[in-house]
């Protein structure tokens, strides 16, 4: 949407799901882009990436300190559900599950910069 990321200073959500996909997305002779070595198996299906089947998930290719400065490792070949979660709504908001596990996780919300668009919408003109 525009250079205003969050995502490069929170990080929450690679700490608070189990990010688990179908194993062939982690299969180089299938396509997949995620690194096999990342992963664990679930089960005859599915895989997951390291650290995040656990009670206190942690995805191993999250770098950084949460809630400070992050980055995610294989971001060009993370898996899908990585690429399903959005930060932004299709409407411009910020998805709300992101504030809510950023209240989860002690961070404050995230509070976009006055210049932001979704702060200045457009205004219809004034019709005589």
């Amino acid at each position: 949407m525009d250079d205003f990321n969050p995502c490069l200073s929170c990080g929450v959500c690679c700490t608070h799901f189990r990010v688990s996909f179908y194993w062939a997305e982690a299969d180089p002779f299938m396509g997949g882009t995620v690194p096999a070595e990342l992963t664990e198996k679930i089960n005859d299906r599915f895989v997951c990436m390291k650290g995040t089947n656990q009670k206190n998930p942690r995805c191993i290719a999250l770098e950084g300190t949460v809630g400070e400065c992050v980055s995610c490792a294989i971001y060009d070949k993370r898996s899908n559900p990585c690429r399903d979660f959005p930060l932004w709504m299709e409407d411009g908001s910020l998805n709300p599950e992101c504030q809510r596990l950023r209240q989860i996780h002690g961070l404050p919300p995230i509070i976009l910069p006055d210049d932001h668009p979704t702060n200045n919408p457009p205004t219809m003109p004034q019709v005589a």
